[in-house]
Order: C-alpha cells, then sequence, then structure tokens
C-alpha cells in the first residue's frame, strides 16, 4: 500500500498552528477548526506520509505575522504553505473568486519547486473545489471535496429575505460560486458531508448525480474536550488549566449579580441565522427562568462594534438592545472575545461545573460540533432539530431537540434539564461517554483513509473519475527538465515547399529524447490547426501548446488537452477587444480573417504589405496603443493582442510555472511572430528559410542562424548549443 502525500486546500480565512482565530469574521468559523484538525490528525495517521494545507498568504498589519509565513512547519508529517494572490492583504472569501485561476497556477509552481506532488488532493468550500477541478485536470491527482456551506442554498435564503439579484451577484459570486460547485461535484472522487441528511442538500444542483457521497462525522480532540470530572495528571498542564479556568470564570462572573447559578450557555458566530435573538427572547420573557440560571452568549470576538462588517454588527447591536429591552444586566454576560484555540473546552467544563445547558437553535444546522464539544465535556445539550443534531442526539442520549423559532418549546427543554437532576445526570453521562466512542477524529481519519486506499487502487491509483476525464500524464510534468525546446510550426518546423527538410530526423531525435527534455509547440494557429498538423505530419505529442500567436496555452497528452486558464486571466488585464476591433474597422488595408482564426485575446486580419503603416494603426487605436501587441507575420497576416500574449511571454510563463530556467529554454521560429521567442536568456534557432522580418538576424551568444531550412535548421541549431552531442 503507498504512503499517502495528500494536500488539503482551504483558501479563505485565517489558520495557523499557534492559535486558530474561530469567530473573528463570518469567513472564520467551524470550517477553519475543522480543516486544520483534520490536517493534524491526518497526519498521524499511519498510512500517511504528509499533509499539505494549502491557504492564502495574507501579510496585513492587522493581523498577525504568522499568516505571512510562506511555510509553517506544524509538525514532521504537516505544513502549512501560503500562496500569495490577490496581493497580501486580508480579503472576505467573497472578494476571491476573479483571482482563483492565478491561484492554481501559484500552487502548481510551489508543487514543481518543492517536487511535493501529491497522490490525493481534498478541498473545501466551493472555491478550493474550483482549485482542486483545476489541479486535478492539470496534473492527473484524483480529490475529494467537502462543501461546508452550498451557494444554492445561500442564495435562496437571500431570495426570500428580497435581495435583488445584481446585488447578490455584486456581493457574493453566486453565478461562480455555483458553476464551481456544479463542476466539483462532476469531477471529484467523492463527496464528504458531516450527516445523511447533508446529502439531501445537494440534490438542486444539475450534476447532483454524478457525485459519490460519503458521510463521516468529523471529529473533536477527545483528549481536550473532556468531561468536566476529568483530572489532569500532569502537573503543569493541571495549573494551566486552574489558571485558565480562573480566567474564564472571571471574564463570565463580572457581568452577572449571582454568577453562582446554573449557566444557559450559547457560543456562536454573530450571524442571523444562528438565531441567538430566541434564545435573549425566551429567557427575558421568563422571569421563573430568569432565577433559574444565568445567561451566557459567546458571539465571534470583537473590539469595536461599530468597526465590524454591516452584519455581524447589526446582530451584535440587536443582542445588546433585547439584552437592555428586557434588563438582563446582572443575569446576561456577553463577553467581547476568548481564546478559542485553549479556553472553549475550558467554558463548556465550567458551565458543567455549574449543572448548566449547551443551547443551540441555529435555523439549521449542516452538523453541530458545537453540539458534540459541549456534550463531550459532560454538558447536557437543547439544540435545534433541523439538519445534523436531529442524528446526533438520537445516537449519543444526550440532550434535547426542538424547533428553534417555538419559544414555548425552547423554554419547556430547557427547563427540564436545569431543574431535573436525573435527567441532568442522564444526559451529562450519555454525552461524556457516547461522543467519545462516536464521534471522535480517529474515527474519522480511519474511515477516510480507507476511502481514499480503495479509489486509488480501483484505477492504478488515479480514482474513478480520472478514468473518466482522462488528462495530463503527472509523470511527464513532474520530471526535472534541463532543457525545453519550443519550435514553431509553418515555415519552421515543416516547410511543405521545401518537402520538409530534415523533419524525419527531427521527428526520430524527439521520440528518444531523454526525460530531461521537453517539447512544446509555438504557434499563429490556433488549437483545431495545431492538432491537425500533429496528426497529419505524426509528430511526437508535445508536453504543452502554445498557440493562436501565444494567446492560449495548453498541456497536452494523447488526443487530450487541458487549457492553462491561469494564462488567460493573466492576459485579460487591460483588454478591451470590442474597441479594438471597432477602432480598427475603418482601415482600408486590413481584412478580418475567418471567425476560426479569432479567439478572446486575438484578433487576426490580413493585411496588403505595400500599404501597411504602423502609425496610422497607432493613431486609430488612441491613447490605449501600448496596450496592444500589434504582429506582422509573413507579409500577410497581422495579429493584435493583449501587450501581455506573445509566445515569448507565454514561455515566461510556463518556465515559471514549471521551474524551468529560461537560460534552458531553446526556441525555434522563422518569421515576425516569433521574434518576441528570441529575447531574454532563451537561446534562438533562426532557420535558414527566414521570412522578410527577420532577413537581418545574425548569429550571436544567444542567436543561431542556421544554414539549413524548416528541421533541418532546428537540428543544425540544437548541435550548435551542444543538445544533440
Amino acid at each position: 500500500m503507498i504512503k499517502l502525500r495528500i494536500a488539503l486546500i482551504n483558501i479563505h480565512g485565517l489558520v495557523k498552528s499557534s492559535g486558530l482565530e474561530i469567530g473573528k469574521d463570518a469567513d472564520n468559523g467551524g470550517q477553519t477548526k475543522y480543516v486544520y484538525e483534520l490536517a493534524e490528525f491526518l497526519s498521524q495517521h499511519k498510512d500517511v506520509e504528509h499533509v499539505h494545507l494549502f491557504t492564502r498568504l495574507i501579510d496585513d498589519k492587522n493581523l498577525s505575522s504568522e499568516y505571512a509565513v510562506p511555510i509553517e512547519v506544524v509538525n514532521p508529517k504537516l505544513d502549512i504553505r501560503r500562496i500569495p494572490f490577490l496581493g497580501k492583504k486580508y480579503r472576505p472569501k467573497e472578494q476571491l473568486w476573479e483571482g482563483l485561476d492565478a491561484y492554481v497556477n501559484g500552487v502548481v509552481q510551489h508543487i514543481k519547486l518543492h517536487d511535493i506532488f501529491p497522490n490525493w488532493i481534498h478541498s473545501h468550500y466551493g472555491d478550493a473545489g474550483y482549485v482542486a477541478s483545476e489541479l486535478s485536470t492539470i496534473l492527473n491527482i484524483p480529490f475529494a471535496h467537502t462543501g461546508h456551506s452550498l451557494g444554492f442554498h445561500k442564495q435562496e435564503k437571500l431570495k426570500e429575505a428580497g435581495m435583488l439579484e445584481e446585488e447578490r451577484e455584486k456581493k457574493f459570486k453566486f453565478k461562480e460560486r455555483i458553476e464551481a460547485e456544479e463542476k466539483t461535484l462532476e469531477l471529484s472522487e467523492f463527496i464528504i458531508t458531516s450527516t445523511e441528511q447533508e446529502i439531501e442538500t445537494y440534490k438542486p444542483y444539475k450534476n447532483f448525480n454524478l457525485g459519490k457521497y460519503h458521510a463521516i462525522a468529523p471529529g473533536i480532540d477527545t483528549s481536550k474536550f473532556v468531561p468536566y470530572y476529568h483530572v489532569e495528571q500532569d502537573a503543569d498542564k493541571q495549573m494551566e488549566e486552574v489558571q485558565r479556568k480562573y480566567w474564564v470564570a472571571e471574564t463570565i462572573s463580572k457581568f452577572l449579580t449571582n454568577p453562582h447559578k446554573p449557566i444557559i450557555l450559547a457560543l456562536s458566530r454573530p450571524d442571523r441565522h444562528k438565531n441567538l435573538h430566541t434564545l435573549i427572547e425566551v429567557y427575558g420573557k421568563d422571569k421563573e427562568l430568569q432565577s433559574i440560571a444565568n445567561l451566557v452568549i459567546f458571539a465571534g470576538i470583537r473590539k469595536d462594534i461599530s468597526q465590524m462588517p454591516e452584519s455581524e454588527k447589526n446582530v451584535l447591536t440587536d443582542l445588546l438592545l433585547a439584552m437592555d429591552k428586557y434588563d438582563l444586566y446582572g443575569k446576561m454576560a456577553i463577553p467581547k472575545k476568548h481564546d478559542v484555540e485553549n479556553e472553549v473546552s475550558i467554558i463548556y467544563r465550567y458551565a458543567a461545573e455549574k449543572r448548566g445547558v449547551f443551547v443551540n437553535l441555529t435555523l439549521h444546522e449542516n452538523f453541530g460540533l458545537t453540539i458534540i464539544e459541549s456534550a463531550s465535556s459532560g454538558l447536557p445539550v437543547v439544540v435545534t432539530k433541523n439538519g445534523g443534531p436531529s442524528e446526533i442526539i438520537p445516537t449519543c442520549q444526550n440532550g434535547e431537540l426542538v424547533d428553534p423559532l417555538n419559544e414555548t418549546e425552547i423554554k419547556k427543554a430547557i427547563k427540564n434539564v436545569l431543574t431535573n437532576e436525573n435527567q441532568w445526570k442522564f444526559y451529562s453521562n450519555n454525552g461524556a461517554i457516547n461522543i467519545q466512542k462516536h464521534y471522535s477524529w480517529l474515527s474519522h481519519v480511519n474511515q477516510y483513509v480507507d476511502l481514499i486506499n480503495e479509489n486509488l487502487s480501483l484505477s492504478s491509483g488515479y480514482g474513478i473519475k480520472m478514468q473518466q476525464y482522462p488528462n495530463i500524464n503527472i509523470e511527464r510534468l513532474k520530471r526535472k527538465i534541463e532543457n525545453l525546446l519550443v519550435t514553431d510550426i509553418d515555415g519552421t518546423l515543416i516547410e511543405p515547399k521545401l518537402k520538409n527538410p530534415g523533419l524525419k530526423e527531427l521527428k526520430t531525435y524527439l521520440l528518444n529524447r531523454s526525460r530531461k527534455m521537453a517539447f512544446a509547440l509555438a504557434s499563429g494557429r490556433n488549437l483545431e490547426l495545431v492538432k491537425k498538423v500533429i496528426e497529419e505530419e505524426q509528430l511526437p505529442v508535445p508536453d504543452f501548446i502554445i498557440c493562436s500567436v501565444g494567446t492560449e496555452i495548453y498541456y497536452t497528452n494523447g488526443s487530450d488537452y487541458v487549457l492553462d486558464k491561469g494564462w488567460a486571466t493573466f492576459l485579460a488585464g487591460r483588454w478591451k477587444r470590442e474597441d479594438i476591433a471597432f477602432r480598427l474597422q475603418n482601415i482600408p488595408w486590413l481584412k478580418m480573417q475567418e471567425e476560426a482564426a479569432q479567439n478572446p485575446f486575438k484578433i487576426s486580419y490580413y493585411y496588403d504589405i505595400e500599404k501597411y503603416n504602423y502609425q496610422q494603426l497607432v493613431d486609430v487605436l488612441g491613447k490605449g496603443w501600448y496596450k496592444v501587441n500589434i504582429i506582422p507575420s509573413h507579409g500577410k497576416y497581422i495579429d493584435f493582442l493583449p501587450k501581455r500574449a506573445s509566445k515569448g511571454n507565454a514561455i515566461k510563463f510556463l518556465g515559471h510555472k514549471w521551474a524551468i530556467p529560461l537560460s534552458k529554454v531553446i526556441a525555434a521560429g522563422d518569421s515576425g511572430n516569433d521574434i518576441d521567442m528570441f529575447r531574454s536568456s532563451i537561446k534562438a534557432i533562426v532557420v535558414g528559410n527566414r521570412s522578410v522580418e527577420l532577413a537581418d538576424y545574425q548569429t550571436t551568444k544567444n542567436i543561431y542562424v542556421a544554414k539549413n531550412s524548416a528541421s533541418s535548421g532546428i537540428l543544425e541549431g540544437l548541435n550548435h548549443y551542444k543538445i544533440i552531442k
């Protein structure tokens, strides 16, 4: 059985080993904790060689400098790898969608540079699902996905709330998110859900039936969430726990007139969906309940409510207004902060020692991590019946299910737990025992690793979906590349008028080349025409194709061609295709080429060489002319591209992405649209049958002008550079 190298992808949020900032904002909730603990416990499994947790690098003066460390080693088998994109300032997750292709490029480059090709990927949330789909396609690595929350349902809730479509799209990018979730269902090996009920939430998606689903309950660290009566044996740890419990007690009791009463505890982000206001309504309206217990709500972490995001500010303001409305001063605590990493377990145990109850009235809870954490601490629960808790409570017998909008039902359940000593003990004991049995990370990780191994064994290590979607052979790109030959096609690799001199010999060389030599085609042709010439001339399959005059990059594996979307994103900046075409339409010596010659980043014309006037083009394009690459070739064709687009820039992009030094690249060409390949430290071969644009070129240190034509000239150049010895 192979040892697993697993890449977990969790792009947004704040992840570090020294203490998670859960509750800091809407992007830092249970998902962040879930992913980090999954990584931690996976790294302890005997079948796992290494776990890499990929996230975003954040260098923001308002946040810990730890988020700016590119590689953070957590333990010998686990590290956090932070990839920068869209700048380095912290951004809400909705603002990251536009940069995901750049993130894919960054991850590929990082994997290649550090030689840490995983054999399994696991994505978390829709944005990471998109990234995993792209990585899986490029690298042929199977992946699993955990949704955590789904765009379809959030969109429906906002529709019901009256938010207009334009506002929804602008703020939450639902179109991109739902498309990514559909793609994830199609391409992932399987989807991990926390409960069987959660599988139902995927049914509105078109690709629901393409997905394979496994319900594996998340775990908790059962060494941390221990029953309230547990006594730490280590003297130092015992002292540390006593200190933490003292500060937790201080944090809560300073709000309360009688801090010795039992506690009704709630702990969640300040989110309207968490329904904390209903709990205050129930408590505030019932004097008997107020006399029995204090109400303690930990609603995230805050410094200044006025400086918080609008939605969180509104929720917290409403909670404080409700506290004031029912005059709950001295009876209700709403602390501003807590240490998520070290104090949450203490808070549960403190509440259990007070013979309290944990309450979660979320309108719909996918799973309910706080429910199993509190139960493991021996604290009984009163929780929403909607979602995951309806599977947890029957299994563990640790509390009562309620309708989160039925105040009478909620009040009755809380009073029953607080006033019936035998019932309290029954729920407390069951929770402490059964959570350890059914909801540990050890159990989760064992089931998960078994699924991975079963999946990989089905198809020689590449998973079920990879059979349906064969892509790049990872070994071709994983190898160490010492040289890359990039050649133009028409007039360079082939020249039918001269009966293709040297083509047979060059094909033989390329077919028998060392694994350390990569081969790429670079052409003004579009992909279909490149594929056609590969087939007609029976050319060796290239590792890369740069086509449409450098506006598209593809990776190849037989008949399969995978577009590099990161390159397209790179080109899109400051490119206004429609405006450029409009400005050029009245130049009489330009004639638009056929539709097949066009693409989003290339406008192609035929031109009259006798009437060609560069200055006229500059004048017509106006002040934006410098953003456009104007490339005439063969005295017949002229292409208008984004300034960034060219064969040369595409080569640089590939070199950067796949860690190939430009000094190890040899580019062969014959015409004006090849000139850009001959810059920087790239070694050039200008074939003997060069066009008029290259007529004045002479041999220099990095340019070799061959005497022979076409492929024969390429072979001559490879000899000159001592590639062929």
